[in-house]
């Protein structure tokens, strides 16, 4: 009986460090499913991190009760399986007053700089959209620019899966200008047409500077609670100087246009 006694007093630290353990990887197994389209530098699992968004997401939710499993979809599935609750949520979504609807959207953690590309030859001014008009504008499928295109006169949209291919029909004359994010087309100018970056210019016209948002499901049970978690921690990331790290490390990957 003495022995039992002994031997039971010995485990027990033994049992209570077991069950503390398994409390702690129950809470570290919370994980949030959030997809992403590829779009790089912000999310493709070709890049150091699988991108800039992912990497900054990633870091963010580290330091949470969350884990953030991110998986890179199509941009139309990532949408809609979001949308539905199929999936948590997305990654790297830019607002819209329709996406808001059906999904949760966290403080922005990325802006994005819209910029307006043209050959260089073409001598024309264009200072505003409105000089634009009567002109063929390269855009991506699907793509939330935030501007009105609409109130151009005569401007056609002509609309690519991928920037890149815009970028290509501006060089065969297809479009006379392009739109996208900078960072994405400094990154695919220098990858892909290196030795042409030299016959592209960039319009002097302000755009709106979209930003990059976490957007939970409003389907999703606790998603209020995972987007207030993710927003004290991309808080605390930016006061400790760990997120303009991260961001300082991608924008010194590539020159400008």
């Amino acid at each position: 009986m003495l022995n039992r006694l002994i031997t039971t007093t010995a485990c027990a630290p033994l049992l209570l460090a077991l069950l503390l353990t398994s409390s702690i990887s129950t809470q570290a197994q919370d994980t949030v499913q959030l997809m992403a389209n590829t779009s790089p530098p912000y999310a493709d699992v070709k890049l150091p991190d699988r991108g800039l968004a992912l990497e900054i997401v990633e870091h963010v939710f580290s330091r949470t009760d969350y884990q953030a499993d991110i998986t890179i979809e199509s941009w139309s599935r990532a949408i809609e399986g979001a949308s539905i609750g199929v999936y948590d949520g997305l990654a790297a979504a830019w607002y819209t007053p329709e996406r808001g609807e059906d999904l949760l959207f966290s403080e922005p953690y990325l802006s994005s700089k819209l910029i307006i590309v043209k050959r260089l030859e073409d001598r024309g001014r264009f200072r505003q959209l409105s000089d634009l008009a009567g002109r063929r504008l390269g855009v991506r499928a699907d793509y939330a620019y935030g501007i009105d295109f609409s109130t151009v006169p005569g401007l056609t949209l002509v609309e690519e899966n991928h920037l890149i291919q815009n970028l290509l029909n501006l060089m065969n004359g297809s479009v006379d200008f392009v739109i996208g994010d900078q960072r994405t087309m400094t990154m695919q100018l220098h990858e892909y047409m290196q030795d042409r970056i030299t016959r592209f210019e960039v319009l002097p016209i302000d755009l709106p500077s979209p930003a990059r948002h976490v957007a939970t499901s409003r389907e999703l049970a606790g998603h209020e609670k995972i987007i207030s978690e993710f927003n004290k921690a991309l808080a605390e990331a930016k006061r400790d100087g760990s997120y303009n790290a991260i961001l300082k490390k991608w924008d010194s990957r590539y020159e400008g246009i």
